[in-house]
């Protein structure tokens, strides 16, 4: 039985992580839930987001964990995320802001058989 991945990645967005990487280092993600830009993925260096006992790791992209809060997991549960770029200048601390452009993500509904692989349904 094949894993089902919760998070995924486009191909201009693994170039954007490349590039933060080679800069960088280490990333993580944090998909926010409401504080500054809304609801976006937020990108930073690894450890400077404080993860705790209120977060829930999705997976990863790009060797980069993948995180979002319990609540906000409870309302995305039914989701698979694919983390995406698209031109335009956020408001938030994530790496990618200065470089013009701004993560976004992109949802769609689990099938039936992915919902059952992942004991969501019976």
């Amino acid at each position: 039985m094949e894993l089902v991945e919760r998070v995924g990645i486009t191909d201009a967005a693994v170039d954007v992580v490349n590039q933060l990487k080679n800069r960088f280092g280490p990333l993580m993600f944090h998909q926010s839930g409401g504080c500054c830009d809304g609801s976006a993925p937020m990108c930073f260096e690894e450890g400077d987001f404080k993860i705790g006992d209120s977060d829930v790791l999705l997976g990863h992209v790009e060797d980069c964990p993948f995180y979002m809060s319990k609540d906000q997991y409870e309302y995305w549960k039914h989701t698979h995320l694919t983390l995406d770029v698209t031109p335009g200048r956020g408001s938030s601390f994530s790496l990618e802001i200065p470089m013009g452009i701004r993560f976004i993500i992109k949802s769609r509904l689990f099938t039936e058989v992915e919902l059952e692989q992942l004991g969501l349904i019976s």
